[in-house]
């Protein structure tokens, strides 16, 4: 028995991530059907198929289009009038007319009045090339938005409303709008969520809780939202709450509130969320320019507009830079092509001044001011520094500004290699934390926050607690593990409330600015916390928590701590958090482009001036103004549209990740890691170890609730393919194939997995060439399958078999050398790796050893403890697996033998690995004064100079 057409289109819409996705593709079905139905040879039976099939179509779209302004409320009834009149021709052109006006976005550039006339028989604009002609030029230059206004209204007063703003526009005007009406307070949050388009909400009185819109796949975007306070308010006292829902879930929105209550009365508790608030109704003219002066606050750009005014400035250049103003290229006769290359402007733009409308980096005053003020408030920072030199110098600038010498610093030991630098340089005594391992897939997870508070309540316990500076994280790491950020900082400033966090956040630039994202993000959480920790509500809650910590503290019980939610003293907390972003790798900049944000309560009096000291020690004194330039445009972007962005490139990795799956080929030797495979099961409070089902679609799984929930997710835009079905390591299967063969560039890669990392400028032509790509080799090894000889399917699958089930297992950080070891205590983990570090530079005290001589196995065994002199950075995964000072474990060794990159930062493969000689630690060991390390190595020099001396003799 065949199943009902209804469940099979349920179904159907089951396998929708987007509904954004739906709402193309339902177009461009209907298109097929509107062809069919004006085939005048078609037969009565398909006449009636496509009728029907085209009558579902439309009854999707007419519930998508209710949220949007392009096409109209009143385009769609037309369209369905002339449906209904069996004018299949006119209704076909309608509907490709509707389609180009959407996939080339011209209906930005136009009102589209000739709709109607379409149907009359008018030539197609678009058809004809005409469409620029609709309006005059400079109207079609302006950026277009859309204006969202919640309130019941009936058509006429509609109609009234959209006519009143139009009337309203001026040829000075920078932007122009539409306006979309909504009734209630959930067809709000649907519009504001589902329409990228809307830049701005006017909050009108008056309007009923529920929408009566039950299409499941828009109804998702209500999921996660608490709105029980909303339903129990009455309808005229819904505004207030519902502007404080949507400034949470896209603070960047401009919000209105017009209200028939004295302003006076509620504006100083809600000023907040709103941009203005209008009593009654008010002119259109006010409204009008209020809305154009909100969206101008977000699109200014400052730096980058005082850099084309100079560029476009006659100056005279009697300092450095010969490039500048292209002079040296223009009077060139042999480089003129880098100038045909570039372009004319990025020289002009090229300068060394400070002055003339420009400004410093060091110490800016002017438009590179304010442009880092409008970063902040868009990253929901206090502060904001931008920086030319990437991440790295960002880490290093954050940690020298924070960190003295002999502070100790809780540090996940595979984080990047500038944090270690950067621990050197500040000489930190470094405690590494260890992050779960995922050995089946050759990489790590996170840190578990117990692992955290056991550290945290070992140093105290040993009355080392005040020592304790810092706790720095990568969030989310390289494979896209993500944590509890709230949930960490909470518990942690429980144990000690000045802790200082840093997080490492170069891959989540992007993530500010998606609602389900932003929950883990630093500046959110900390702006959350610091709001929570006011509150009276928790003060009384941590009134009562009292007792359970009356409990603890008598018990004495580190367990019974860490398997305890903490929550710290509101009168002792402190927010301090910074976080780093390299905005070149997820959103748009120039290459080196970062930002430095800071959430620190105690910014001014503890931090102001060494921040300034360590951000002029690392920032060179010649930034590079088309980097600045391209940070400044990139945060305007990202305040207009990043949202819509960040949600597109959400949706182009999970249809990836639902193909991949989903296809018979691609399975059999290829499969997407998903948060089952990557967060082991006790870190999901939610249950959910996948966010697609193959069978059953996205339905029934709900990314958000994970979020809200786990201790780690999965960031689902990163995708880690396992390969080691195809018997093909990461390393070969990156360059020989995807590289050398296809042109296809990605970075990271383990043993037998390969990431790829869709980001704001992935398109849905390049998802289907990679797809396209893996179909290309999985057919390739299928064929050699295929045609192999059983001695060639027998070395295939012990190819398979090492990198599947054959995989040695992840070293854990060993421990420091004693030598290194020293904050007082034997039982706490923190080592000097900065004196182990500079130690080294003295060839005399170090020796190589070959990882692949059974040497090194031997004095393993006799006991010796072999201790690194350098960092050992594999590329990937990029972070070390040794330090200076730490000692060499037989687990890490069984490691580095089987790592199968070829660039192994700190190791020769010639002569062996760094360590410190045996006799030179003793000697350290021995040395009575241990101020410097000047003072150690001159107390060493004879015994090691001895020890050579013996070394000739023999």
């Amino acid at each position: 028995m065949s199943e009902n057409p209804k469940e099979l289109l349920r179904k159907s819409l089951d396998f929708y991530h987007s509904a954004t996705q739906l709402r193309f593709d339902t177009w461009h079905r209907l298109e097929h059907y509107a062809s069919q139905l004006s085939d005048r040879s078609a037969r009565k039976a398909d006449i009636a198929r496509f009728r029907k099939a085209a009558q579902e179509a439309m009854a999707i779209l007419e519930t998508i289009e209710y949220y949007t302004a392009f096409p109209s409320r009143e385009d769609f009834r037309f369209l369905r009038k002339v449906f209904e009149r069996e004018d299949y021709a006119t209704f076909t052109r309608m509907v490709e007319r509707l389609i180009r006006a959407l996939t080339s976005h011209s209906y930005r550039r136009s009102t589209f009045s000739s709709i109607q006339r379409l149907a009359q028989g008018d030539e197609d604009p678009i058809a004809t090339g005409e469409e620029e002609s609709i309006e005059d030029d400079a109207t079609q230059a302006k950026p277009y938005f859309e204006v969202l206004f919640v309130e019941e209204m009936t058509v006429a007063e509609e109609r009234k409303l959209r006519a009143g703003l139009r009337s309203m526009r001026r040829a000075e005007d920078r932007f122009i709008y539409e306006v979309i009406s909504v009734p209630s307070f959930e067809d709000a949050l649907i519009a504001i969520l589902f329409n990228y388009n809307i830049q701005a909400c006017v909050i009108r009185y008056g309007f009923p809780f529920k929408s009566s819109n039950h299409l499941e796949i828009l109804q998702r975007y209500l999921a996660g939202i608490n709105e029980s306070d909303a339903e129990e308010h009455p309808d005229t006292d819904r505004g207030p709450l519902l502007g404080a829902i949507m400034a949470d879930l896209r603070p960047e929105l401009d919000l209105y509130l017009v209200t028939d209550v004295a302003v006076e009365e509620i504006a100083a508790t809600i000023t907040e969320k709103f941009r203005r608030i209008f009593y009654r109704q008010e002119d259109y003219l006010e409204l009008h320019l209020a809305i154009l002066r909100g969206i101008h606050s977000r699109y200014q750009t400052p730096f980058f507009t005082a850099l084309k005014d100079y560029s476009r400035k006659p100056t005279g250049v009697f300092h450095a830079m010969p490039i500048s103003r292209g002079k040296s290229l223009t009077k060139s006769k042999w480089i003129r092509d880098m100038m045909q290359f570039y372009g004319m402007n990025v020289f002009l733009a090229e300068t060394s001044a400070t002055s003339g409308g420009l400004d410093s980096l060091l110490q800016p005053h002017g438009p590179l001011k304010k442009a880092q003020e409008l970063a902040a408030r868009a990253f929901g920072a206090r502060r904001t520094f931008f920086a030319t030199n990437g991440t790295s110098t960002s880490n290093k600038i954050v940690v020298q500004a924070l960190i003295k010498p002999g502070d100790i610093v809780l540090i996940d030991r595979d984080c990047h290699k500038s944090h270690h630098y950067g621990l050197v340089l500040a000489g930190a005594l470094v405690s590494y934390l260890d992050s779960y391992p995922l050995d089946d897939y050759s990489m790590y997870g996170a840190v578990p926050l117990s692992e955290i508070k056991h550290r945290l309540l070992q140093y105290r316990r040993e009355g080392l607690l005040d020592r304790v500076r810092m706790l720095l994280l990568t969030n989310c790491t390289f494979d896209g593990v993500v944590y509890n950020v709230e949930q960490v900082m909470q518990e942690c400033l429980a144990i000690k409330p000045d802790l200082i966090f840093l997080w490492d956040e170069a891959w989540f630039a992007f993530a500010g600015f998606h609602p389900t994202y932003r929950k883990r993000t630093s500046m959110h959480c900390a702006r959350v916390l610091e709001t929570r920790y006011r509150s009276e509500e928790y003060r009384s809650a941590y009134k009562e928590f009292k007792k359970t910590l009356k409990k603890l503290e008598s018990k004495d019980d580190d367990e019974a701590w860490v398997n305890t939610p903490l929550m710290p003293d509101p009168d002792r907390v402190r927010i301090r958090v910074y976080a780093t972003q390299s905005t070149h790798k997820t959103l748009t900049s120039l290459r080196q482009g970062s930002m430095i944000h800071v959430y620190d309560q105690d910014f001014r009096h503890k931090a102001d001036e060494s921040f300034s000291e360590a951000f002029m020690t690392h920032t060179s004194t010649s930034p590079n103004y088309q980097i600045l330039a391209s940070l400044d445009v990139g945060r305007r972007q990202v305040e207009l549209e990043g949202y819509e962005l960040v949600q597109k490139q959400l949706d182009l990795a999970m249809a990836l990740r639902e193909r991949i799956s989903s296809h018979e080929l691609l399975s059999r030797y290829f499969s997407v890691l998903v948060a089952g495979d990557m967060v082991p099961e006790k870190y999901r409070d939610s249950g959910i170890d996948s966010y697609f089902d193959p069978k059953t679609g996205w339905r029934n799984l709900n990314m958000e609730e994970a979020w809200a929930k786990d201790d780690f997710v999965v960031d689902p835009t990163r995708i880690t393919l396992h390969i080691g079905r195809t018997g093909i390591d990461g390393d070969t299967f990156k360059n020989r194939y995807l590289m050398e063969r296809y042109g296809i560039q990605i970075n990271k890669t383990s043993r037998n997995t390969v990431l790829f990392m869709t980001n704001i400028g992935t398109t849905r032509s390049s998802v289907a060439y990679l797809i396209g790509v893996l179909v290309k080799i999985a057919n390739d090894i299928q064929r050699e399958w295929n045609d192999s000889s059983p001695r060639e399917r027998r070395a295939f699958e012990a190819r398979v078999r090492s990198l599947t089930t054959d995989l040695p297992p992840l070293p854990d950080f060993s421990r420091f050398h004693p030598v290194f070891s020293t904050a007082g205590s034997a039982t706490t983990p923190e080592g000097d790796v900065r004196m182990a570090y500079f130690l080294s530079y003295d060839e005399r005290f170090c020796d190589y050893l070959r990882i692949d001589d059974r040497f090194i196995d031997d004095e393993l065994a006799e006991g010796r403890e072999i201790v690194s002199a350098g960092f050992v950075i594999p590329y990937p995964p990029g972070f070390p697996i040794l330090v200076p000072g730490q000692v060499l474990s037989k687990e890490i060794l069984e490691f580095m033998r089987a790592l199968d990159v070829k660039e192994i930062h700190g190791y020769r493969a010639d002569v062996g690995l760094r360590v410190f000689r045996e006799e030179a630690l003793v000697s350290v060991r021995q040395a009575p004064s241990r101020v410097t390390v000047a003072d150690i190595a001159a107390e060493m020099v004879p015994a090691v100079e001895e020890m050579q001396d013996d070394s000739d003799v023999a």
